[in-house]
Order: structure tokens, then sequence, then C-alpha cells
């Protein structure tokens, strides 16, 4: 995986980051345009909080942070099971395998 895909690269650097008028300084091993990025999404699910009738920014913001946690977790669920899935499926590929294949005695 390259650094452009995973927002990371080797080397730890300082991030100046602008998220609802706040300046925020990160040391981080993303590169600035991921950690950018990441901004910008968590500003658009604030600013959709607050077209919703969300007043209070930070309100907006923690709102935000729950929602965006339980995709996580949500997304964390399903990838557990599609692994799982994946395993039985390939367990019994094997079984079909060593049936098929003749035994070398």
């Amino acid at each position: 995986m390259t650094a452009g895909e995973s927002g990371r690269s080797p080397e730890t650097r300082r991030v100046e980051l602008t998220l609802l008028g706040q300046t925020l300084t990160l040391r981080t091993e993303a590169t600035p345009e991921y950690m950018q990025s990441l901004a910008r999404y968590l500003e658009r699910r604030v600013e959709t909080l607050q077209s919703s009738g969300v007043r209070d920014p930070y309100r907006a913001l923690m709102l935000a942070a729950l929602d965006i946690t339980d995709e996580l977790f949500r997304e964390r669920d399903t990838g557990s099971r599609v692994a799982g899935d994946v395993g039985q499926r390939i367990g019994a590929l094997v079984a079909i395998l060593e049936k098929a294949t003749p035994r070398a005695d």
C-alpha cells in the first residue's frame, strides 16, 4: 500500500488543521492531504447536522463524532462476519479438493 492509499508515510510530522474555526496542530504519520480530507469530511457531517436543526457547533461536532464512530463499529462488525464467511468457504473448498484429489500412497 502506498502513502497515498493509506494516508501514511514513514515519518512523523506536524500537521495544522482548521476545524470549525479552530486551528489544531497534530503530530501524525498521515500526510497533510489525508488529514485535511478527514477534517473536511467531519466538517461536512457537522454542517449536515446544523442544517437539520442542531445549531450549537460543538453539539453538532459531538453528534457527528458519535455517528461516525457508529459507522466504524458497524463496518468492523460487517468485516468480521465477512472474514468468517470467507474462512468457512475456503475450508469447504479445501475439503472438496481433498476428496477429489487422489492420495499418493
